[in-house]
């Protein structure tokens, strides 16, 4: 049964995530309205570690919006490429946090499919800190977290947020190639 929090969580997610995928400043303020929306959201339907992830989402949208305005030198970030280094860290993290948080909710708390709720935690924070950052990088790990996603907010009854993340993979496919070919456009530095 969707709700109207449901409704207006998603209502504005999309409207945000549509907004990244266009390279739009706009997406950081509607992402923190949605963000407050779906931790209330999440926490009604015992996954905790997203709610925890709507907090983080919270305070790097804060961060996100500054750095896409005047991030790069007083000027706005362009579109690059993460090193290769620093995504084999940022996946053993995502590992890493997947294992350590999932255990935790699985040991002390009543969490619905803990480790599974974990990874999109934690590979929600890579792919936030890449979209900080305006690393090209952040749509294939948001390819990731939306296919784990889904599964997980249909088994919980959340038929729409489910119906969204898989609009939300589309999306990540579009934005993807939208950024790489804008990354091609930019001037040599």
């Amino acid at each position: 049964m969707t709700t109207n929090l449901e409704l207006a969580a998603n209502a504005v997610m999309a409207l945000s995530i549509v907004l990244a995928g266009r390279n739009n400043i706009h997406s950081w303020w509607t992402g923190i309205v949605g963000c407050a929306l779906f931790g209330a959201l999440f926490y009604g339907v015992q996954l905790f570690a997203d709610v925890a992830l709507q907090l983080f989402f919270i305070v790097t949208c804060l961060i996100g919006w500054y750095e896409w305005a005047r991030g790069g030198g007083g000027k706005a970030l362009p579109i690059t490429s993460a090193r290769s280094s620093t995504l084999a860290w940022m996946g053993a993290a995502g590992l890493a946090g997947t294992v350590g948080y999932g255990l935790m909710l699985h040991h002390y708390t009543a969490a619905y499919a803990p480790f599974v709720d974990s990874a999109v935690l934690a590979f929600s924070i890579i792919a936030q800190l890449l979209l900080m950052a305006r690393r090209v990088e952040t749509w294939p790990v948001w390819l990731l977290v939306n296919a784990v996603s889904v599964p997980l907010y249909t088994s919980r009854g959340l038929y729409l947020t489910a119906l969204l993340y898989a609009a939300y993979f589309i999306n990540a496919l579009i934005s993807w190639r939208w950024w790489r070919s804008q990354m091609r456009a930019l001037p040599a530095a």
